[in-house]
């Protein structure tokens, strides 16, 4: 299994700087693919984003961004925009090829060098990144400086990255498949929802691995939530064929998954959002596809924290 590389058509790339700790995540179809978003959180920081809407005459988009910094991340969607120009990758006009790409942040300035953030440099070296090789996971590109379990602050925190996973279907719908691309920056904790055991989150201490229980501590009222510095971004993709409109449905049956897999979530501090691509002719029901959506965001989220090593002074559940 590759992750989101697993879907024809699919690129993905990341830039990191280690020593800010911020990067960009970068996921391209240069032949175009179609795409529905669905936003559920609402501290939420995006570009190009109407292009998702079925409403919007573009008919298809040709990448996502992923980047950390906040609203500073937003300049990395530049540098892809002009890696793919180049490439001659876009809607034809004239001479000019123009990329349709959709960019959703996260906020990680409360880790590293805050002054260090994603450049359209950092963009377009993502994007030169992108391959179709198996999807590198853990502490890179826009997961480079995310964190789970903030709701008794950074210090208590924990490292969270990248993760990924694929789904495939069953029986006559074999060969379909939906895969999931997660940046988990959460300001809840990441559950396994096969045990509902917490797997990364808030801890009771910063010299402590137990957890605090984030949405225990958040019904007893003490005291507030750090506020927008938290979010959790999704790329899910098919190789089945999708009208925007089935799109738009399947991003918002991938919130499911989000929801399985981190508690709380979807809170007035955190910005998520999930971005669904398809790619192939493939048919299948849009039930069956959001089914296996959910489950590939579940797991790539719990992949996310399982493959982030401790760094930034944050303990990390991945190990030398």
């Amino acid at each position: 299994m590759k992750g989101l590389t697993d879907i024809p058509g699919i690129l993905v790339g990341h830039a990191s700087d280690y020593d800010g700790l911020t990067g960009c995540t970068v996921v391209l179809c240069e032949a175009g693919a179609v795409a529905g978003g669905d936003i559920r959180g609402s501290a939420t920081g995006t570009e190009e984003w109407e292009v998702l809407n079925p409403m919007h005459v573009t008919d298809r988009i040709h990448g996502v961004v992923f980047a950390g910094r906040s609203v500073f991340g937003l300049e990395a969607a530049s540098g892809v925009r002009r890696f793919l120009e180049h490439k001659g990758i876009g809607f034809r006009f004239g001479q000019a090829n123009i990329p349709i790409v959709t960019c959703g942040i996260l906020f990680d300035l409360g880790i590293g060098k805050p002054a260090i953030r994603p450049t359209r440099e950092m963009g377009e070296a993502a994007a030169a990144n992108a391959s179709d090789k198996a999807v590198v996971e853990g502490a890179i590109g826009a997961g480079t400086g995310a964190t789970v379990g903030k709701l008794l602050g950074m210090k208590n925190a924990m490292k969270s990255g990248i993760g990924s996973f694929t789904v495939e279907l069953e029986g006559q719908y074999q060969g379909i498949k939906v895969s999931a691309l997660a940046a988990v920056n959460a300001l809840g904790d990441v559950v396994d929802p096969s045990t509902g055991k917490i797997i990364a989150g808030a801890r009771v201490a910063p010299d402590s691995m137990q957890f605090a229980n984030g949405a225990r501590w958040m019904k007893g009222a003490r005291g507030s939530a750090p506020a927008r510095e938290n979010t959790t971004l999704v790329v899910l993709a098919t190789n089945a064929s999708l009208t925007k409109i089935e799109a738009t449905k399947l991003a918002q049956l991938g919130h499911l998954g989000m929801a399985r897999a981190i508690n709380p979530v979807n809170t007035m501090s955190d910005g998520d959002l999930v971005v669904a691509m398809s790619t192939g002719t493939a048919k299948a029901p849009i039930d069956a596809l959001g089914v296996a959506g959910a489950e590939a965001v579940a797991e790539a989220i719990l992949r996310a924290v399982r493959m982030a090593p401790s760094l930034g002074g944050l303990p990390g559940l991945k190990k030398d």
